[in-house]
């Protein structure tokens, strides 16, 4: 074919597809023009209110309140499904254990043989979640060396604790509201205090913490010693559960890891942020002089020591008790993570070891830091992959997450179709 032939069959083939598009446009505004002569027909005055307004609406008893609310700042009183600690419940209630019967005949005894999924949708967490709860952890680290700097008569180095809590507890909110999406989530958190919500009681001791740490140092400025020791001794009991909460986070979930871990998750978490808190207290003293030789620069090396070994045999514990759910914790990025935390960690106690040379004392620390945010983002990663073992969860919810199945003497291979 001649080249003004092909020219001819593209300018055809062109104005063939430019004839289709204005036709399908022609039925769309025809489509359109029917819908708004029908709405036109009808009658679509609402019933109350105007369009687009509120509906008008009065107490049904003049003065009356809401049923079940209370005022200020607390949250609705509880269901009888909880406990004995609610004022609404009939007298004819269901008794004790009949609930709980209930929930174990609608889930239908044992794992059926075969797990139809998805069971339940896996957590979509992002990078910022275990970086702020690492942050959170050196923040509650630092108020605990703080509080025991000042037992110890040490000012100084409780001054350097107290600025490390801050510090590390700045960055926490963007990372928080990051994760959220909208600033206004973190705000409407803040609207109540629901004592039972893991994730709104750590909105609310993120703020105190933030605040109490911020009284702190302002008072180490403006050189109060004494109530900068009790603001910060304050400050060291909310860092408790702000240490502890991100794993108390966790195990609240239905993801089997780590509901399963429901014992282990807040010690381990209080044991890496302790051990993060002490390591970078320890550098900057180190760094602004502080002799190798100083009883408060030993006690912190030996507080890291301490706090690593009670990470690695806590999670050592709660491996043997997750049984066949701990194999999250090998597979993929989780897996290989929680291997680099366990591996630099041990490696880091060893080098704590040589006491000739004190630039292996601040590598240890610097591998301490390494392997509790490698432990953060390696918990946080296996909890999907948890998530998504459907046989997992549907045998976590009847009590049977950690036994096995036996084998059947000729296995079936379910093919599925695509």
């Amino acid at each position: 074919m001649s080249a003004g032939g092909r020219h001819d069959a593209a300018t055809a083939r062109r104005d063939a597809v430019r004839a289709k598009v204005r036709a399908l446009a022609s039925r769309r505004a025809e489509a359109r023009r029917s819908v708004q002569s029908a709405d036109e027909e009808r009658d679509t005055t609402p019933a109350l209110g105007e369009r687009g307004g509120p509906a008008s609406w009065r107490h049904a008893v003049e003065g009356g309140t809401v049923a079940l609310s209370k005022p200020g700042f607390q949250d609705g009183r509880w269901s009888y499904l909880f406990g004995s600690d609610t004022r609404y419940a009939t007298p004819d209630a269901p008794p004790d254990g009949y609930i709980a019967a209930a929930n174990r005949r609608g889930r239908g005894g044992t794992t059926p043989p075969v797990v139809q999924g998805p069971v339940m949708k896996a957590p979509v967490w992002t990078w910022e979640v275990p970086l702020y709860f690492w942050l959170g952890g050196v923040a509650a680290g630092g108020s605990f060396i703080g509080l025991a700097c000042d037992l110890a008569g040490d000012e100084r180095s409780a001054r350097v604790a107290r600025r490390v809590a801050l510090g590390a507890l700045v960055p926490s909110p963007p990372l928080l509201i990051m994760d959220l999406g909208r600033p206004e989530r973190f705000y409407n958190m803040l609207r109540v205090f629901k004592p039972r919500s893991p994730m709104n009681t750590g909105a609310w001791a993120l703020s105190a913490f933030g605040g109490l740490a911020a009284a702190a140092v302002g008072a180490d400025l403006l050189d109060r010693p004494r109530t900068a020791k009790v603001v910060g001794g304050a400050n060291a009991v909310v860092g408790g559960y702000l240490g502890s909460y991100a794993g108390v986070l966790l195990a609240a979930t239905a993801v089997p890891v780590w509901s399963r871990s429901r014992l282990f998750l807040g010690p381990i978490f209080v044991s890496t942020g302790t051990l993060s808190g002490a390591a970078v207290t320890r550098l900057l003293l180190s760094a602004g002089g502080m002799k190798a030789d100083h009883p408060t620069r030993e006690a912190l090396g030996r507080v890291e020591t301490g706090a690593m070994a009670a990470e690695l045999l806590l999670s050592a514990v709660n491996e043997h008790h997750l049984g066949r759910l701990g194999s999250v914790l090998e597979q993929g990025r989780p897996g290989r993570l929680f291997k680099i935390a366990k591996w630099t960690a041990r490696g880091s106690l060893m080098l704590r070891l040589e006491r000739r040379r004190p630039w292996t004392q601040h590598v240890s620390s610097v591998g301490f830091l390494a392997a509790a945010v490698c432990f953060r983002y390696a918990w946080v990663g296996a909890g999907p992959l948890s998530a998504t073992d459907d046989e997992a969860v549907a045998r976590n919810h009847r009590g049977e997450a950690t036994t096995r199945e036996p084998e059947p003497a000729n296995p079936v291979v379910v093919v599925r179709a695509r």
